[in-house]
């Protein structure tokens, strides 16, 4: 509040941001992951001040994916910019390497543009070289490669976009929730007797839809 006060006073009309991270320095911190940070902000009534900017390295050391915290803060209108580097799955500590996963990339931008893009931040470089890599040159291999990676998870993720079936699969797959007794439930209007109720009356349940899991990686692939 010090800050949002400040802010006020001098007229400063930048945006604010708050960083999840698990540990380091300290091995359990209050902004450990999206969530943490979106129900601090909550409860201090700082929604409105802050976005969050997200690390790929500290979603891994909170045991989440990237995509992961992207959708919980675009949930919440709350998704600020992004630190593109990512980590090393099997160390526990944060390791900021720069980024080359095209599956990684292409996740980061397909959440990005879904939401709308990153407003007011951007895709920033929190990464460094490796402690082998100790020329000049190193720097220039390592920042070209790292932008080459997301502007091509970028053009992937826009073709998925454009291509449609992805959508309309997730779609037509929580297509209950659009009406009945699931529009119901989300806005709110139904309580636990109802859902007896409704469900008493149907008498035999509906048969599950496959989450074709394999097939929807297939089609990921087709892009990649």
């Amino acid at each position: 509040h010090m800050a949002v006060d400040h802010k006020k006073k001098i007229g400063f009309k930048g945006q604010f941001y708050i960083e999840p991270k698990p540990k380091e320095p300290t091995k359990h911190q209050y902004d450990s992951d999206a969530a943490a940070c979106l129900n601090f902000l909550r409860q201090y009534g700082l929604m409105g001040h802050f976005k969050l900017n997200l690390e790929t390295n500290h979603a891994t050391l909170a045991g989440h994916t990237m995509q992961h915290e992207l959708e919980v803060a675009s949930a919440a209108g709350a998704l600020g910019s992004i630190d593109a580097n990512t980590g090393d799955v099997m160390l526990g500590w944060d390791t900021d390497q720069f980024p080359t996963d095209i599956y990684l990339t292409t996740q980061c931008m397909l959440s990005i543009l879904n939401h709308g893009g990153l407003k007011p931040g951007g895709v920033n470089f929190d990464a460094k070289v490796r402690r082998e890599s100790f020329e000049p040159v190193d720097l220039f291999h390592a920042h070209i490669g790292g932008m080459d990676a997301f502007a091509r998870g970028l053009k992937i993720a826009a073709a998925i976009r454009a291509d449609g079936r992805l959508k309309d699969f997730v779609d037509e797959r929580y297509s209950s929730w659009d009406s009945g007794i699931g529009a119901k439930i989300e806005a709110g209007s139904s309580s636990f007797k109802d859902l007896e109720k409704y469900i008493l009356k149907k008498g035999k349940i509906a048969k599950n839809a496959s989450g074709r899991q394999e097939y929807l990686e297939n089609l990921i692939n087709e892009y990649i």
